[in-house]
């Protein structure tokens, strides 16, 4: 089994905090992970899966059921099923506040997020976790990785076909019962045709207008489109950096579908050799490079994206907790050569440390403080 790095930070919030919240998108490894944990809480835990009408059922009077267990841990799954529990976690909590009394997990709906934040403030921390990314299964699987993605069913398929199969019937799993569960009523067809679209223009601006007409609908509809994508953790907005520089800066997010498994099945990518020969191969690369290093990045470091409208970019900008930048490019190439545009950001910014992520074996420097770096040696970026 794939030990998973956020595990640790789990464990140790549930010594901190009554409640600890696990989001992030289904079949991610959430339930997996609370059944890990499970097995290593001495006292031994209630779990209820409310996807289970058998769990549903013992929950009719939930306060009375629930103040049997006020000295376990309760670990409740898929929790957005029954929003109605966040204020008698509240009052619960409030009548006797100890550590580590809910572990709550919970496919990140708007309204799960919102509606626990306000509700469990100051009484509850969250973690997100995401698929398999290559601080959990090595450098020496990137080409797998980058392929089929992170979803642990289609990183570990028995090949390519399989792999493939499972990310298509996911992709119809998440828009025809997912997506509904949730409370969002948009029409099945019509979000897989916008999904579709956002992997044409994977690690572009958005462009509302232009998704908008394509699809004949408004612009403020397709923004909720995108939105919906993004509160279920398929797609990133990355926004833009502003900086305090007498520039014209573009205003727009880049957008980016989140699991590169995901994006390949809409562009009806399956073998590697096909993802080489394909125009959208640098635009794949670029995205999945860029959660990876959001996945190993500190918790209190920041990414964005620097663009102008005179050409100077930065495909990936992170801010360490003291505010100080670093620049980031990536490139699907063995002899890298970043831009005028990249030197130009860097200049703009007074960035301290630039790296050029790319698919060789050996780091080498480029100018002072700008080096070459392999997908092997990504945590250098952080020291």
């Amino acid at each position: 089994m794939i030990a998973r790095k956020i595990q640790a930070s789990v464990e140790e919030s549930l010594k901190q905090f009554p409640v600890v919240g696990l989001i992030g998108p289904r079949q991610a490894g959430k339930t997996t992970l609370a059944k890990m944990i499970l097995q290593k809480t001495e006292t031994r835990p209630l779990y209820l899966d409310l996807e289970l009408s058998s769990d549903v059922n013992k929950l009719r009077d939930p306060e009375m059921y629930l103040r049997r267990y006020e000295d376990r841990l309760v670990i409740i799954d898929e929790v957005q099923r029954m929003p109605e529990l966040f204020p008698l976690m509240r009052a619960m909590v409030d009548q006797k506040r100890s550590a580590g009394r809910f572990l709550i997990l919970g496919s990140a709906s708007p309204a799960l997020v919102r509606q626990a934040s306000e509700t469990l403030a100051g009484r509850a921390v969250y973690r997100e976790l995401l698929p398999f990314s290559l601080d959990e299964i090595g450098c020496g699987n990137t080409d797998r990785l980058w392929l089929r993605g992170g979803y642990p069913l289609s990183y570990l398929a028995a090949g390519n076909d399989e792999s493939y199969s499972w990310r298509e019937a996911f992709i119809r799993t998440y828009l025809e019962m997912d997506i509904p569960q949730l409370g969002i009523r948009v029409p099945a067809l019509q979000l897989r045709r916008f999904w579709t679209m956002l992997a044409h223009s994977h690690g572009q601006l958005w462009n509302a207008s232009k998704i908008a007409g394509s699809l004949g609908i408004s612009a403020p509809t397709a923004k909720h489109y995108l939105d919906i994508l993004s509160d279920t953790f398929v797609v990133r907005q990355l926004q833009p950096f502003f900086a305090n520089v007498k520039k014209r800066l573009i205003r727009s997010p880049k957008v980016y579908l989140r699991d590169a498994g995901l994006f390949h099945t809409l562009m009806r990518i399956k073998e590697k050799e096909d993802l080489d020969a394909h125009p959208s191969a640098g635009a794949s690369w670029e995205g999945f490079i860029i959660e990876q290093i959001i996945a190993a990045k500190p918790d209190d470091w920041e990414a964005y994206f620097y663009r102008t409208s005179a050409g100077a970019e930065i495909d990936l900008l992170l801010l360490d907790e003291s505010g100080r930048p670093t620049a980031i490019e990536i490139k699907y190439s063995l002899s890298p050569k970043p831009g005028r545009g990249f030197w130009s950001a860097i200049d703009d910014l007074a960035c301290e440390k630039a790296f050029v992520i790319f698919p060789g074996d050996e780091s080498y420097p480029l100018k002072e403080n700008a080096f070459t770096l392999p997908v092997a040696q990504i945590q250098r970026i952080f020291h």
